[in-house]
């Protein structure tokens, strides 16, 4: 088992739940987040002044999977969350972490039939 975490733009939040669904991934949870990385924020003008945002807008996915659901579902999420034919900074990132055990709280399942 493995724990995903994708952080990807708020716009392509949709997209990509709608194409995990269609290979079988129909659970995770999601989070508002802000952060930067190589873009280092943005300038923007408000009101005639220009001012920086140091943190942009982004939604974190985190999604438990069987080992038979990993690459499906990264090669999915690249392919969806990516903006233009190869993409271009800002679009994201996943992690994936090793899983010890889940378990289910309304029934006494646990390791991957809990997934």
């Amino acid at each position: 088992m493995k724990l995903l975490i994708a952080v990807i733009q708020p716009t392509k939040l949709n997209p990509v739940k709608e194409a995990l669904e269609k290979i079988g991934v129909t659970r995770m949870t999601v989070c508002d987040a802000q952060g930067y990385g190589r873009q280092r924020g943005q300038t923007q003008m408000y009101r005639g002044n220009e001012y920086t945002s140091h943190l942009l807008r982004k939604v974190a996915l985190e999604i438990m999977l069987n080992d038979d659901f990993v690459e499906r579902t990264i090669e999915t999420i690249m392919n969806v969350a990516r903006t233009g034919p190869e993409g271009t900074i800002g679009d994201g990132k996943i992690f994936l972490l090793p899983a010890l055990d889940t378990v289910q709280i309304s029934e006494p399942l646990r390791g991957p039939g809990a997934v």
